[in-house]
């Protein structure tokens, strides 16, 4: 394919040694969807999207993930399993291998920004391996502007290179895939995976190290909309939580579904161009805006397409983790420019396999930094290899691998931006009721969304609550739109006792998480605590 007449602008990648290559440089959406169907990287769906597999990972690899140990990070990072030294030395002879093998090649070039308020935004640049990952790359942040690419200069670079695969024993990673982020560099480092998710969360977890320390913004693995009066509302959860779903409101704007920053003067403001939602089991009467947002130009990863081009959402023969990225304005009803008004509710939702969780409860400041720093959901069997019965997930702030500070610097972020926002706290509940995972029942959706919208709409104002005594939370007696049956667990078990017993099993695990985070020998010793 031609490709001469398509951009007049030229670039030259020989400052990070990629040499010799003929470098594809902010093509449009239109042009990079011909280069896959004709690369043979994705189909064409029903629907316009295109529709591409990302090979042997359909998810990130957290333990793949490394931090370059130097001035910058070497006092401040919490390292641990999550976040994993690597050397100075190794990182650079591994990044001129990487370059080294992305030059003479055909690549792939995207400039563009994280951060809707511009007095905290960052330049990004993105070079790729292959046409569909720079589409991602459109899709998800923030398009320049005419005019914003004159005398570009980049904070960050991501270097995306699936097909290259490290040498473990030379390399000094631990698989042949990695992601790596240097500091002094300002560099995402990716190769060995196709997972386009990646590329988000490396710029994502550079901004959660950067954000709180040289700005006083707190970044947040959150989704967020707002009303026509300004209440904002966040929503944070782990996958399959709800998160992106129950953010996309047709009544209501949607500011982003992933990831955002809360300001010391009050705003809330997106960090991303697009969206990247789960589409597994996805059904437009209950999900409509995100159906409707898979059009042309929208980019779907590992679902089941038929021959005519359908999408088979139910089918989780690839993976669990299906995935459609596209830009927000494919959103009718959107918050533009996507910054908003401090929150007056927050949501941390949760999917309880165990069935004892209440499905709402009002939380106080301190309950909520508890649940905020321990950031529970559990896995059910089914959704990875060897669950068989329900787990218990505990992931710090609802989104450890990619915060690269002590949870307790997030925390008490949150604590001083509740105390001064005066936004209310709210556990939802969106797992199971009635028994365990395979005994009792999931949560209607229907069900859980009225519990937001009654929130939204202060129908709980007038509402009594009791604090009910095993999680010792306060949890209503009513609520428009729900059976009032529902709202205490403990008298939906058929045997209390087995319901006491799973309830203190749960407790325990919380605590015994919440004791090791808080408990950690070594926190950053130029971070303070209260």
């Amino acid at each position: 394919m031609d490709h001469s007449t398509l951009n007049t602008k030229t670039i030259s990648l020989a400052s990070w040694n990629i040499r010799n290559s003929t470098i594809h440089y902010q093509y449009t959406p239109e042009v990079l969807e011909q280069i896959i169907l004709a690369n043979g990287e994705g189909v064409r769906t029903a629907s316009g999207a295109i529709a591409i597999t990302t090979g042997k990972f359909t998810g990130r690899v957290p333990n793949d993930r490394y931090i370059v140990k130097d001035d910058i990070t070497k006092n401040r990072v919490a390292w641990g399993t999550i976040n994993k030294t690597f050397p100075m030395k190794s990182f650079d002879r591994l990044l001129l291998k990487v370059t080294s093998y992305l030059s003479g090649k055909e690549i792939y070039v995207r400039d563009g920004f994280a951060g809707s308020a511009i007095e905290h935004r960052k330049s990004i640049r993105i070079i790729t391996e292959y046409a569909a990952s720079n589409l991602f790359a459109y899709n998800m942040f923030i398009r320049a502007e005419k005019g914003e690419l004159t005398n570009f200069k980049a904070d960050w670079t991501v270097i995306n290179a699936p097909g290259f695969k490290a040498n473990p024993v030379e390399d000094g990673t631990q698989s042949p895939h990695f992601t790596i982020l240097d500091f002094s560099k300002k560099i995402v480092l990716t190769g060995g995976t196709a997972y386009t998710g990646e590329i988000k969360k490396g710029i994502f977890s550079a901004l959660n190290f950067q954000y709180p320390l040289e700005e006083d913004v707190f970044p947040m693995h959150c989704s967020a909309n707002t009303d026509q009066q300004g209440n904002t509302a966040l929503f944070f959860g782990l996958s399959g939580t709800g998160k992106t779903t129950l953010s996309a409101d047709t009544n209501r704007f949607l500011i982003g579904d992933d990831e955002h920053g809360w300001t010391v003067d009050h705003q809330i403001f997106n960090l991303e161009g697009g969206c990247y939602a789960k589409v597994i089991h996805l059904n437009k009467a209950q999900e409509p805006a995100i159906y409707n947002a898979i059009k042309f130009g929208a980019l779907l990863e590992n679902v089941v397409v038929d021959e005519a081009g359908e999408v088979d959402y139910t089918d989780a023969s690839i993976t669990q983790n299906t995935r459609v990225s596209y830009p927000l304005n494919h959103i009718d009803k959107l918050q533009t420019p996507a910054i908003a008004n401090a929150p007056k509710h927050i949501f941390f939702l949760t999917a309880d396999a165990f069935g004892v969780l209440p499905p709402m409860a009002r939380l106080t400041p301190d309950q909520a930094v508890y649940y905020f720093i321990s950031g529970y959901t559990a896995k059910i069997a089914g959704t990875e290899t060897g669950i068989s019965t329900p787990e218990p997930v505990f992931s710090a702030c609802f989104g450890a691998p990619f915060m690269p500070l002590h949870p307790e610097v997030y925390g008490n972020m949150l604590q001083k931006r509740i105390q001064d926002s005066k936004a209310q706290v709210w556990l939802i509940n969106t797992g199971w009721i009635a028994g365990v995972y395979g005994k009792g029942y999931r949560i209607a959706l229907e069900h859980t969304r009225a519990m937001i919208q009654a929130v939204l709409t202060d129908k709980m104002k007038a509402k009594s609550f009791i604090q009910e005594k095993t999680f010792q939370l306060e949890i209503p007696t009513s609520c428009p739109g729900v059976p009032d049956t529902i709202l205490q667990p403990r008298n939906m078990w058929a045997d209390t006792q087995a319901y006491d017993e799973q309830a203190a099993a749960l407790i325990k695990a919380f605590n015994n998480n919440y004791h090791q985070i808080t408990q950690e020998p070594q926190k950053p010793s130029t971070i303070s605590f209260v």
